[in-house]
């Protein structure tokens, strides 16, 4: 990098700080600083939906896979999000605006209280806040991986830099400087992306390798097939059922923009347009990935440091800098959504069960607590990301896709399916069984069991055991232990109609005719 590379990289900085101080002014009360107040327009929703779910693992770990692999990063990535949003657009994200706009709450999880019982909220929130530690500090790590290769600053400075800044925007202007910001780095992004896709194109033509026949060189043979090495049939299978969870609001910050919308319709428009961009958008950014293993040599055995190598060679200085702030637009778009997210679920499900002051905030204490525990989850993160390329965490990649993949669903199988009706006979029993017995079969199988199997256990195995444990024992100890109260009825029911005209809430099990409800 150059001074000219250091400008763009620092005037992108002081455009987010300067975006967050701006946001403050639309933030009164804790709604406003967590769902937006309900009035963020369906294509904002929809973009900052899309940016939140990216981070600059997809320049690092998938970056690597597309190095190793091919265009199976994209099958078995980008693809079942795309198609899990889609079906999401109908099934959960109407769904979750009502928890805003009929049961008023600011948090994802708050209305597990009346939907279940206090312990299965509490269990729920303080596992997801712990996940989301986790994750967060990987992205963190990430970015500072690719900030080192660019500057040659520490990791900890990396994590340090980007996680002040991120933490000055979000903290000031919450979800609305978080979907604003996400704005411009979507616009950056498609600088930077379209910037890139050229760039290799132009070098492969200076090859005389076309834009078709690149993948007849032998350096990309097998490169083509859509699923190879671990990332089998299994293993997509696997993926699509997580990421229907994950990216409809299992992972609490997409839920948010949900939420953020004016109407249950805003958020299946919101949720079709981020499915769109998830679609047809990472095609363009991983072309320069495939094409990889023909224009660099990576240094490390995974691959993961091909993108930022190939850019280094590929760029002149300015557009060096352009695709730079590309990577620290995806990594603060999410972490500063998850951010918020956990800060919502910490004031307002967890700090009232364990705070008798804090059941009497005013306004303006709770937007203060808000705040303060938005940074403390930050500094939380960044402490961890310390720590991720150690022998408890591995590599990245690792953290990402078995850590997080392998423990969202336990955690996302009774918020999710505890919206729709069809579940409505599973109560707490089947909720705090499921989510226990599916951490369980993560440990076992990732470790004692992994451990003892030759050669391990494969990695879509690895993520996959836990959520389907999750999923089958939240339905059927459902029937065989129906807990459909008249009051959990209700909460369903006001999730599931829109108006006041409510449909007739259906009659619980054993007290009379059954109502059947569709989803």
């Amino acid at each position: 990098m150059n001074s000219l590379d250091w400008a763009v990289l620092i005037g992108y900085f002081g455009v987010m700080v300067a975006i967050g101080v701006w946001s403050h002014k639309r933030v009164d009360n804790v709604s406003d600083f967590f769902t937006a107040g309900g009035r963020m327009p369906w294509w904002l929703s929809g973009i900052s939906h899309h940016m939140s779910g990216y981070s600059a693992v997809m320049f690092t770990g998938y970056a690597g896979i597309a190095y190793t692999y091919g265009v199976t990063s994209f099958i078995t990535w980008s693809f079942p999000i795309a198609l899990g949003i889609a079906i999401g657009s109908k099934l959960f994200a109407p769904r979750i605006n009502r928890l805003r706009s009929r049961l008023h709450v600011a948090s994802p999880l708050e209305y597990l209280k009346n939907r279940y019982n206090l312990p299965t909220q509490q269990a729920l929130a303080w596992s997801g806040i712990l996940l989301k530690i986790v994750d967060v500090g990987a992205k963190w790590a990430a970015i500072a991986t690719l900030l080192s290769v660019f500057t040659g600053v520490s990791l900890n400075q990396g994590i340090l830099i980007t996680g002040a800044i991120t933490a000055v925007y979000c903290t000031i202007g919450g979800l609305w400087a978080d979907a604003l910001t996400e704005l411009g780095q979507f616009v950056i992004q498609l600088l930077a992306g379209i910037s890139m896709f050229v760039a290799v194109v132009l070098k492969l033509d200076d090859k005389n390798i076309g834009f078709f026949g690149a993948w007849d060189e032998p350096a990309l043979h097998g490169h083509g097939k859509p699923l190879v090495g671990p990332y089998g049939t299994v293993f997509l299978l696997a993926f699509l059922f997580i990421k229907l969870f994950e990216y409809n609001g299992g992972m609490l910050n997409q839920a948010q923009r949900y939420m953020a919308t004016g109407s249950a319709h805003e958020a299946e428009r919101s949720a079709r347009l981020s499915s769109i961009l998830w679609l047809v958008w990472p095609v363009v950014l991983f072309f320069p990935m495939w094409m990889s293993p023909l224009l660099v040599h990576a240094q490390k055995p995974d691959g993961s440091d091909s993108y930022a190598l190939m850019t280094e060679q590929l760029l002149p200085h300015g557009l060096l800098g352009l695709v730079i702030v590309g990577f620290f637009s995806h990594t603060m778009a999410m972490c500063s959504s998850d951010a918020n997210a956990i800060a919502a679920v910490f004031t307002r499900d967890v700090a009232p069960v364990v705070s008798v002051k804090a059941r009497s905030w005013t306004e303006r204490s709770g937007l203060i607590a808000a705040r303060v525990t938005t940074v403390v989850f930050l500094g939380l993160s960044m402490t961890v990301a310390t720590q991720v390329n150690s022998p408890a965490f591995k590599d990245i990649i690792t953290v990402v896709i078995k850590w997080v993949a392998g423990l969202m669903g336990p955690i996302a199988i009774p918020m999710m399916l505890g919206l729709l009706r069809t579940f409505r006979r599973s109560g707490p029993t089947a909720a705090l069984t499921s989510w226990a017995a599916g951490l369980l079969a993560f440990w076992l199988v990732n470790y004692p069991i992994n451990w003892n199997v030759d050669g391990g256990v494969p990695l879509q195995y690895q993520v996959s055991i836990p959520l389907a444990v999750s999923l089958v024992l939240y339905v059927l100890i459902g029937y065989l232990k129906p807990e459909d109260t008249p009051e959990r009825l209700a909460i369903i029911e006001k999730v599931n109609t829109d108006g006041d005209g409510a449909a007739a809430v259906p009659v619980p099990a054993g007290a009379g005719d059954d109502v059947v409800g569709a989803p």
